[in-house]
């Protein structure tokens, strides 16, 4: 049976959906079956990042609304053999979908894939509450910013009282000059402000930015330090 990973962060624009899709991505290449899910509902951006947006017809809600059969949603990502994902629905959807719905629809999805990876939306909600049903782990993603750092404790301590114990922390867009000039929060302090540890830290880097706005996850050029880098922090997680 498939692992569900829930990834979460307290705020918005911490590079959630970028981890999401370059971790799925990772996991492919090590030859993992993977689903990826998008389950940010009006505001998805899964599909841009992994350049398939003209490939969407059906999404999520279609799915547990009974629309579509799993298989019609189910989106094979572009230069992958085993890494698919789901999209949410492009706008204010009105159909209902409840915890048992995610359960049930993880559970078919495990029986096929090795990893099912949820994109929740930013901050708390009815889709973290889906997702946490059906999770067996957690990773959310912060950056060094006093707000995020506040709002990642938050989910942290959210996931935690729903039952989810198993709980990585991603520090993104990390800029060490700032850090060394005791500017923003250091590793030390961030590291103590979450009882889970931290499976690694993204430095801030302009080609991160490029590959989304490509739709090509930066773990597709082998062999540079930032691959590295998601690498042994999938690892960790893992």
């Amino acid at each position: 049976m498939g692992k569900v990973i829930l990834v979460s962060s307290g705020k918005g624009g911490t590079g959630k959906t970028m981890f999401t899709v370059n971790m799925g991505a990772v996991l492919a290449q090590q030859g993992c079956k993977v689903m990826l899910m998008d389950m940010d509902m009006g505001l998805r951006n899964m599909d841009i990042y992994l350049g398939m947006e003209n490939r969407v017809v059906y999404n999520i809600m279609d799915v547990v609304s009974g629309v579509c059969r799993i298989k019609k949603a189910m989106i094979k990502v572009r230069g992958f053999d085993n890494l698919f994902f789901m999209a949410a629905s492009p706008g204010r959807d009105e159909r209902d979908i409840t915890p048992l719905h995610m359960e049930v629809l993880c559970d078919k999805l495990g029986r096929f894939f090795d990893y099912i990876i949820i994109d929740c939306p930013a901050g708390l909600g009815d889709m973290i509450d889906v997702a946490v049903s059906a999770a067996d782990k957690a990773v959310i993603v912060t950056e060094p910013e006093a707000s995020a750092l506040r709002d990642a404790d938050i989910t942290e301590r959210y996931l935690q009282s729903h039952g989810l114990d198993d709980i990585s922390i991603v520090v993104n867009k990390v800029k060490v000059s700032l850090m060394n000039a005791g500017l923003v929060p250091g590793i030390p302090d961030i590291i103590n402000a979450f009882k889970n540890p931290v499976a690694g830290i993204i430095q801030d880097d302009d080609n991160i930015h490029i590959s989304t706005n490509k739709g090509i996850p930066i773990v597709c050029k082998k062999g540079t330090y930032i691959e590295r880098n998601f690498r042994e922090i999938v690892g960790r997680i893992i």
